[in-house]
């Protein structure tokens, strides 16, 4: 099963001679290096570019070790560079091992022509660093884990088996190309272990790595559960009778975040137009890893549906925030009550917006009602849809709100 990310080779060709680094991010294990030494090395050779014009430098190999000093790579490819005056384009996979990569990397974009493409691991490369080092002098290009409709459009399994197996053990693809489920939940189990927390671990030298594995299996019960530091230092006084302030929460927190493991959505004032500060809301970039984290005793298909559909709206460009919509009210002795709604999504891309919620099952009109109560209080003209598990057609309410189908809107 060859899967070809075609959402992501197009965002490295529309990037394509920008004077810009183009580093690609995302998950270790999620494919990086294959989208960037296989299909879009294929792309340019597919477009004319010589093979003598790619240099490929994968620094995690032996082969390629001396390439590990600046000086040595930063010559080795200026004097390639300087054979022609056509463009040349060098990959680099696992950049964060080369001495003074940054310096290297603004050093090429020197060369007039070369463009350049890098990988890097998370462990020592991640969004922050990036977006510190490389400030309008690189683009970032995420990587998520394959998509529902990625996986679908390369298997002729029924629609709804697919979803029962993306539900339990998500996208990585090296997990969905493996077709026995005992080993995709060993394999998942192996890379939370021996990779992704080994990763925090070590780089951030954690030295209560158990509270951290806790904290983790914490946020993973409670994806798209409001949640507050200062709680969750509580929780662990209440309830693991262990006393961690909620700023070394917080941290931890921002570890898993920096690592692309999990991805934070913060709440927004529809009618205010302004931001909440907490709590927040937490969901995971693979929902394999949080059901084997979790040792797959949580998969309820409520919260893994709207953890699904906020990959999805991240995948597709969306800024993505939780909405709120206050409702005062009068209760029977005439006082004023204030109610506050939630929104699921708040979606905005450029200057299209887009409201969505996710609800697994509408089974009669008051559970319809209820769903659509937030959506139409927010009183503007933007799109509005909610999206649900249960087998209908797409349609829109006399209200304007759109009733669609998951398969639906994941698949189109």
């Amino acid at each position: 099963m060859k899967f070809e990310r075609e959402h992501y080779i197009e965002k490295l060709i529309s990037s394509k001679h920008n004077h810009l680094i183009k580093i690609v991010t995302g998950l270790r294990r999620v494919g990086k290096s294959y989208l960037l030494l296989n299909l879009y090395k294929q792309h340019l050779l597919d477009n004319g570019v010589d093979t003598s014009h790619i240099i490929e430098i994968q620094l995690d190999s032996f082969a390629h070790r001396k390439y590990r000093k600046a000086e040595t790579l930063y010559e080795y490819v200026e004097n390639i560079t300087k054979q022609d005056t056509q463009m040349y384009y060098v990959m680099i996979d696992e950049v964060q091992m080369l001495e003074s990569f940054v310096d290297v990397l603004n050093g090429f974009l020197h060369i007039d022509n070369l463009d350049v493409y890098v990988t890097g691991s998370n462990a020592k490369f991640l969004s922050s660093d990036i977006v510190t080092e490389f400030r309008g002098r690189g683009v970032q290009i995420h990587l998520q884990p394959l998509s529902f409709k990625e996986i679908k459009e390369m298997s002729d399994e029924e629609t709804s088996s697919l979803w029962r197996n993306y539900i339990y053990y998500g996208g990585l693809p090296m997990v969905v190309i493996e077709k026995d489920k005992a080993r995709k939940a060993e394999m998942l189990h192996e890379l939370l272990k021996e990779t992704y927390l080994s990763d925090i671990i070590d780089r951030n030298s954690v030295k209560n790595d158990a509270e951290l594995e806790e904290l983790f299996c914490i946020l993973a019960s409670n994806i798209g559960a409001l949640i507050n530091p200062n709680k969750l230092a509580n929780t662990f006084v209440s309830e693991k009778k262990v006393k961690i302030s909620h700023n070394t929460i917080k941290t931890y927190i921002d570890y898993f975040i920096d690592s692309f493991l999990i991805d934070k959505a913060v709440r927004y004032d529809i009618k205010g137009k302004k931001y909440i500060a907490t709590p927040y809301k937490y969901y995971f970039a693979d929902l394999g890893l949080r059901n084997a984290l979790l040792n797959f005793r949580q998969v309820e298909p409520t919260h893994i549906m709207e953890n699904i559909i906020y990959n999805h709206l991240i995948g597709k460009g969306y800024k993505v925030d939780v909405g709120c919509v206050t409702l005062y009210q009068k209760d029977d002795e005439g006082k004023t009550t204030r109610t506050t709604l939630e929104v699921d999504f708040v979606c905005n891309r450029g200057s299209e917006r887009v409201y969505i919620q996710s609800a697994y099952s509408l089974p009669d009109e008051d559970k319809q009602k209820q769903e659509q109560r937030s959506l139409t209080l927010t009183n503007d003209s933007f799109t509005k849809i909610i999206i649900t598990r249960d087998d209908i057609p797409t349609h829109t309410m006399p209200n304007g709100i759109i009733m669609m189908n998951v398969f639906d809107y994941l698949l189109n």
